[in-house]
C-alpha cells in the first residue's frame, strides 16, 4: 500500500525514528517472545506443549453456531491496558501533525492506538489472514470508527460477531503487489502465469484438458517458458522451519546442478537465517550454481521489492499459510508447510478447500513427490484455480474506498 502513503513513506509502528524507549521496549518484548515460543515448538513434547499454551491466547474459536463473541479476550485486555499507559501515544501525535487525512494499518495495534488518541483523520486496518480471533476488534467495537478492510467474506462475518458495525467493514480482498498484478488489465500477472504453466505442467496433462478454459482467461501461450522450473520457499518472520529448506537444497541438489529446477531462499531481513543458508549451500557444494538465490535485505523495503521481482519468475511457492496464502490469486500454487498458530490453520484450510494450495509431503522425499505432482499437472491446476478463483483487485479496490472515505 505504500503508493497510498503521505509521501510516499512507510512507517513502522515498532522501529521509527525517535520512537520512546519504552514503546520500543514493549514491541520488542513481544517480537522476541513470539520469535523464542515460534522457534521453540520444534523440540519435542516439551516445546509443542509451550506453544499450544501460548497459542490458546490467540485461538479463534468456531465459528458455528453463530453467536455474539464481543466479549474482549484476556490479549485484547492487555493490549490496552498498554495503551491506556501511554504505549503508541507518541506515534499517533507524530502522524497527526504530519497532517495526514487517513491512516492505514496492517496491524490492529496500531488502529487501537490511533482511535484511543483520537487520531484526526480516518483510521483503517487491513486483515491479512482468512479468519481472526477476537483481538482484531476493540474493546468497545460498537462504538468504534476503525474501518477494516477484509480479504474474506469469513473475516466479515466474524468482525460483526465480535461486535464490529457494518458499515465499517469492506470486502475488498487481500492487497496485492501492484508491479506483480498490472492494473486493472492483470497483464503483468497473465504474462507471468503463462510463463508459469509451461513449466507446471511439463506432460501438458492439464493443458489438454483445460485448453479452452487457459485460452479464454489468458490467450494463446508462449512456445518457452523465459525461466528454468522454478520453486521458491519462504520462511517465517521468526525464521521458524527454515530446517525444510535445508532439506529441499539436499533433495533437488543434483537437478539443481543439472539446471533442472532453481531454487530461491526467501529469508528477509533476518542476517542469521541469510549466513544459515549460505553455509549449508557451501556445504552442499552448491555455492557458485547460479540456480540457487537468497533473497535477504536489511531493511523491509527493499526486501519486499526484490522479493515481488522474484515472484514473477517463480513457477511454486512453498511457505507456511501466513499472508502468503493471498499470493495463491497470483496464479501461484502453494506448497503448505505446517501452520505455526491458530490464524495459519485457518488459513491452511481455505487453501485446501479453495484448491490453492497441497500441504508438503515428507521434506526428506521432496525429489519424488514434487515430480510426480508437477508430472500430474497438480500444480498446474493450482495455479489456475487461484488465478480465477482468487481476488486479485485487493489494492485498487481499497484505494477506491480510502478515496471514497476521504471525500
Amino acid at each position: 500500500m505504500r503508493d497510498l502513503a503521505f509521501n510516499k513513506e512507510i512507517i513502522q509502528a515498532n522501529d521509527y525514528q525517535g520512537i520512546p524507549k519504552q514503546d520500543k521496549k514493549i514491541w520488542e518484548t513481544a517480537r522476541i517472545f513470539y520469535e523464542f515460543v515460534s522457534n521453540f515448538k520444534r523440540i519435542p513434547l516439551i516445546g509443542e506443549f509451550i506453544f499450544f499454551v501460548f497459542d490458546q491466547f490467540q485461538k479463534i474459536f468456531s465459528f458455528y453456531p453463530k453467536r455474539d463473541l464481543s466479549k474482549p479476550s484476556f490479549q485484547l485486555k492487555k493490549i490496552f491496558s498498554l495503551i491506556k499507559k501511554g504505549w503508541g501515544k507518541d506515534l499517533v501525535l507524530r502522524l497527526s501533525r504530519e497532517g495526514s487525512s487517513h491512516l492505514i494499518s496492517t496491524f490492529f495495534i496500531p488502529a487501537f492506538m490511533a482511535e484511543h488518541f483520537k487520531y484526526p483523520g480516518d483510521i483503517f486496518c487491513i486483515v491479512c489472514d482468512t479468519d481472526i480471533a477476537r483481538v482484531w476488534a476493540p474493546l468497545n467495537p460498537k462504538l468504534s470508527r476503525i474501518k477494516y478492510f477484509v480479504p474474506t467474506e469469513r473475516v466479515a462475518e466474524r468482525l460483526q460477531l465480535y461486535g464490529v458495525s457494518a458499515k465499517n467493514i469492506f470486502f475488498t480482498g487481500y492487497p496485492l503487489p501492484l508491479e506483480n498484478v498490472g492494473g486493472k488489465n492483470i497483464k503483468t500477472l497473465k504474462e507471468d502465469l503463462s510463463h508459469r504453466l509451461l513449466n507446471l505442467d511439463p506432460n501438458r496433462r492439464y493443458l489438454h484438458y483445460y485448453e479452452p478454459l487457459i485460452k479464454k482467461y489468458l490467450g494463446a501461450l508462449p512456445a518457452k517458458s523465459n525461466h528454468p522450473l522454478t520453486l521458491m520457499f519462504s520462511i517465517g518472520g521468526a525464521g521458524a522451519q527454515k530446517e525444510i529448506g535445508v532439506k529441499i537444497l539436499k533433495c533437488l541438489k543434483k537437478k539443481i546442478k543439472q539446471g533442472e529446477v532453481k531454487v530461491i531462499l526467501s529469508v528477509g531481513i533476518k542476517e542469521k537465517a541469510k549466513r544459515y543458508f549460505e553455509k549449508n549451500i557451501q556445504d552442499l557444494g552448491l555455492k557458485n550454481v547460479k540456480n540457487v538465490e537468497i533473497i535477504f535485505a536489511k531493511d523491509i523495503e527493499n526486501y519486499f521489492q526484490k522479493f515481488n521481482l522474484a515472484l514473477r519468475t517463480a513457477d511454486i511457492l512453498w511457505t507456511k499459510p501466513s499472508e502468503l496464502s493471498f499470493y495463491s490469486a497470483l496464479g501461484l500454487p502453494i506448497i503448505i508447510a505446517p501452520a505455526v498458530g491458530s490464524q495459519e490453520e485457518f488459513n491452511k484450510r481455505w487453501l485446501l478447500n479453495s484448491g490453492f494450495g497441497l500441504s508438503q509431503e515428507n521434506p526428506d522425499n521432496t525429489d519424488q513427490w514434487f515430480f510426480d505432482w508437477l508430472e500430474q499437472g497438480y500444480f498446474a491446476e493450482a495455479a489456475m484455480q487461484g488465478f480465477i478463483e482468487g481476488e486479485k483487485m485487493g489494492t485498487l479496490n481499497i484505494k477506491r474506498v480510502i478515496e471514497k472515505c476521504s471525500g
